[in-house]
């Protein structure tokens, strides 16, 4: 369909711009009558200002029924009017360029929407081939139906021309690839099928019916509602579907679609033209006791608000764009008068609906009821005249502004407001696809203080008030009670003031379900052919009742019983074997540690580089208390605890050896006299490796806890008859990355101190880091699968049995072979023993 909207545009197109003269001749024009002022610059609209009716089985008892004059469309052409000359008044905004307007007729419908888009962008019928040239259309406001935006878009759109639309709400409109130049003012479908979803959330509504209109809005708007609300469990009875251009009989069978049906709430994804002969018929059958839901296209309009549509449709709830009061529009509104330039089109038919008779002009004979020329709209209260809450009209006024905002930054290379200014581009050279670039960019605020910019779809921030119909003093009235907002995380925030809401069924939140809960000695049975939400009861075969998940059902199978919980507690054999054996590591780290601060002058503490072994004692006391907190009942910061303090305390650790490691090698290997190796390794270079080692692992669990952060779950896949409480690590590459991480510092550990292993016996501390790094990488390689297999209590069994083995490995490879030479063999403990015969360890530091 879109390629022969293109190949048609490409032939109006090259028709206009062929001379008479040179033998071509133009095909034809649109008879489309238009609102039309000249400017530097021109703007195109295209609004619905005429509807057609549905049309019904002629009887030859009277007219077939034509069109209808649509006062809403038609205030939406003076406010671009309006827009447009006030921005022609500002000397801030486009200074002296005019901007000038084309306004055409769809009818609410794509062909004439393609008619009047097409028409825009030839050559315009007020001037003639021999005049000279008029500014082209640089951008087009449209449409007011998704179905005539996707003509416009798929139209324009491969010439370039931006289109912003006031009220296209298709979420298909926001596909940049189909429609690059396509914009809009109101929020896409996307956002307001998640605002319904989580109206029908709210108010646990899980039986609902459905009508879309035939045409790109409805159906992709009940798609998209429909994939929402499966992912709450909500079941979809029926779908009905409406156009204003249906048949009468066809428009009876959705009438009796919803008499049928059991449900008790029913969304109409549906514009106001296409679902006014519907509620028209459910109003005349007296179908009652329906809860309404509205999309914005209808809950709004004018022409359905009235108390005798109320009667059917009181109490309705649906989403509008915010309103918004534009007090200097209804002085415009007012002095609009046929007289004033005669020949604009639709004036003189909202007259004749304002004030009761048809205007007499030049050339015109009627026999209608002719006005006397002294009628006024200064003193009217007309609802047309109410500009204290705009919605879709403020969304034109929006539009305008917004391609106002763009041309300027394109003709002045400047946001507007900024001085001095002064043209960079020629009005003449202005191109299409320009525009559109400098649309996407526009970001002002308004003097109501919106700000209107547009995402990378094109589309402005969501936001929606949430309107109820409420009957006061006779007439029908739209009440805000709530308001949904959409954030740039893909989250939503509902608010709505329950207690304020009309019912049509009463003071009570209505019900929709298919089946009702099952009652105790009964269970659910699923309907062959039906949707999930229906099922009938039948007796248990045991005439008993589930019980809740953290419940079992005792041997008589009359009681539920709370099962009983597991966790590694302190009390437990178990758990007291863990916690001594943990506390008994860390007294021995402690007792190590001021053994070394007490023989600290001595040559092995010297020449074992006391301040790396104190950081490792340290780092290892912590890592013998880490298993105190994998005891006990898990809660959110235990749970959190347990797993950072471990990967950090271990990093310390690994970090310690690492440098006495490079140290030792460092040393060892700068055998030559007068080579200053070993000098570059000074206590400052250990402190940057132990800090720079350890600052990576806290990375990794800082992005942990704030990503996917570990926390306290229930695990019921066990047994049947207990939950085992553990804590879910949140993110499992989280925690296999803190756990590669260390064995990634063991490994170079490993590595280093192998490549050390030829060094003299009398001090070859490369040995003892080789044979505790071997202990710790077998401990964790086997911890992998021990921790995946083991269930229950017995998998935080498993990881404290690791962390203390592979401690234990560090302290008594590392730390005894000194401590025996401190305390038993005192002897041993001199400088000339230490340095070995050669002498090569010279470069240690003593």
């Amino acid at each position: 369909q879109d390629s022969h909207y293109l190949y048609l545009g490409v032939t109006v197109l090259m028709s206009n711009t062929f001379n008479p003269v040179s033998g071509c001749e133009l095909f034809g024009r649109f008879d489309m009558p238009s609102l039309f002022h000249h400017g530097d610059i021109m703007i195109g609209g295209i609004f619905p200002v005429f509807n057609k009716e549905v049309s019904s089985t002629s009887t030859f008892e009277r007219e077939p029924p034509g069109v209808k004059f649509d006062l809403r469309a038609f205030r939406w052409t003076q406010v671009m009017i309006f827009a447009i000359e006030e921005i022609n008044k500002d000397p801030a905004l486009l200074p002296n360029i005019s901007l000038g307007y084309r306004i055409l007729n769809s009818c609410a419908s794509p062909t004439n929407a393609l008619r009047a888009a097409l028409t825009l962008a030839s050559r315009p019928e007020e001037t003639e081939f021999n005049s000279s040239c008029p500014p082209t259309i640089s951008a087009v406001i449209a449409a007011s139906g998704s179905s005539q935006s996707l003509a416009v878009a798929g139209t324009l759109g491969p010439f370039q021309v931006p289109i912003v639309s006031y009220f296209s709400t298709c979420a298909c409109l926001s596909d940049r690839a189909k429609y690059p130049t396509f914009f809009r003012t109101i929020p896409s479908d996307y956002f307001q099928a998640k605002a319904l979803a989580a109206l029908v959330k709210h108010f646990g509504w899980q039986w609902i019916g459905a009508i879309q209109s035939d045409n790109d809005y409805g159906r992709n708007g009940i798609l998209s509602f429909t994939e929402e609300v499966k992912k709450l469990g909500v079941c979809i009875a029926f779908v009905g579907t409406i156009l204003r251009t249906y048949s009468m009989d066809k428009i009876l069978d959705v009438v009796e679609m919803i008499r049928r049906s059991t449900v008790k709430v029913i969304l109409a994804f549906v514009p106001e033209g296409d679902f006014y002969p519907l509620m028209k018929e459910v109003v005349k059958q007296n179908i009652t006791g329906i809860q309404w839901i509205a999309s914005e296209a209808w809950i709004t309009a004018a022409r359905p608000s009235t108390p005798e549509i109320y009667q059917a449709f009181g109490g309705a709830l649906g989403f509008v764009v915010q309103k918004m009061a534009m007090p200097k529009l209804k002085p415009f509104l007012t002095n609009i008068n046929p007289y004033t330039d005669p020949s604009a089109a639709f004036v003189k038919d909202f007259w004749e609906i304002m004030v009761g008779c048809r205007p007499v002009l030049p050339e015109e004979h009627r026999m209608d009821k002719i006005c006397t020329g002294n009628e006024t709209l200064l003193n009217s209260q007309h609802a047309f005249f109410d500009v204290t809450q705009l919605r879709v009209t403020y969304n034109v006024y929006k539009a305008v502004y917004a391609i106002a905002h763009a041309l300027h930054q394109l003709i002045f290379c400047k946001p507007a407001g900024q001085k001095p200014v002064r043209p960079c581009l020629n009005v003449s050279e202005i191109q299409p696809k320009e525009v559109t670039d400098h649309l996407q960019r526009v970001n002002f605020r308004n003097e109501f203080g919106d700000d209107v910019f547009f995402d990378e779809n094109g589309d402005p921030p969501a936001s929606y008030d949430i309107i109820n119909w409420q009957l006061r003093n006779g007439q029908v009235q739209h009440v805000t009670l709530g308001h949904f907002a959409s954030a740039a995380n893909g989250d939503f925030r509902l608010n709505i003031q329950e207690e304020k809401i009309v019912w049509r069924t009463g003071k009570r939140v209505p019900t929709s379900v298919c089946s009702n809960v099952c009652p105790v000695g009964t269970r659910k049975a699923q309907i062959k052919g039906k949707p999930t939400c229906c099922f009938d009861c039948i007796p248990c075969a045991a005439d008993c009742t589930p019980c809740p998940q953290e419940y079992w059902s005792n041997e008589r199978k009359d009681e539920c019983i709370p099962k009983t919980t597991e966790f590694l507690r302190y009390h437990e054999p178990m758990g007291i074997a863990l916690t001594v054996v943990s506390l008994l590591g860390a007294s021995l780290s402690l007792v190590t540690m001021m053994v070394f601060i007490h023989y600290r002058e001595t040559p092995v503490i010297k020449a074992s580089n006391s301040e790396l072994s104190c950081f490792l004692l340290f780092s290892l006391f912590l890592c013998f208390l880490c298993p105190l907190t994998f005891m006990g009942r898990p809660t959110v910061w235990t749970c959190m605890l347990r797993h950072t303090a471990f990967g950090v305390t271990f990093a310390l650790c690994i970090s310690c050896v690492l440098g006495k490691t490079i140290v030792v090698v460092t040393a060892f290997k700068a055998t030559i006299p007068g080579n200053k190796v070993a000098g570059k390794f000074g206590p400052a270079q250990q402190r940057i490796i132990v800090c720079s080692c350890t600052m990576i692992q806290i990375l990794i669990c800082v992005l942990w806890l704030k990503f996917k952060p570990p926390f306290p779950d229930m695990v019921f896949r066990y047994s049947n008859k207990k939950i085992v409480l553990e804590c879910n690590t949140g993110s499992e590459a989280a925690f296999y990355a803190v756990l590669g991480y260390i064995g990634i510092l063991a490994i170079v550990c490993l590595v280093l101190a192998f490549l050390a292993r030829k060094l003299p016996d009398n001090f070859n501390e490369a040995k003892f880091i080789t044979f505790s790094m071997l202990i710790f990488c077998a401990v964790w390689i086997t911890f992998i699968p021990a921790y995946i297999s083991s269930p229950g209590k017995f998998t935080v069994a498993v990881e404290i049995f690791a962390i203390l083995s592979s401690a234990f490995g560090l302290l008594s490879s590392i730390f005894a072979p000194k401590c025996y030479i401190i305390l038993v063999k005192p002897e041993k403990n001199t400088k000339k023993h230490v340095m070995g015969i050669n002498g090569i360890q010279k470069n240690l530091i003593f």
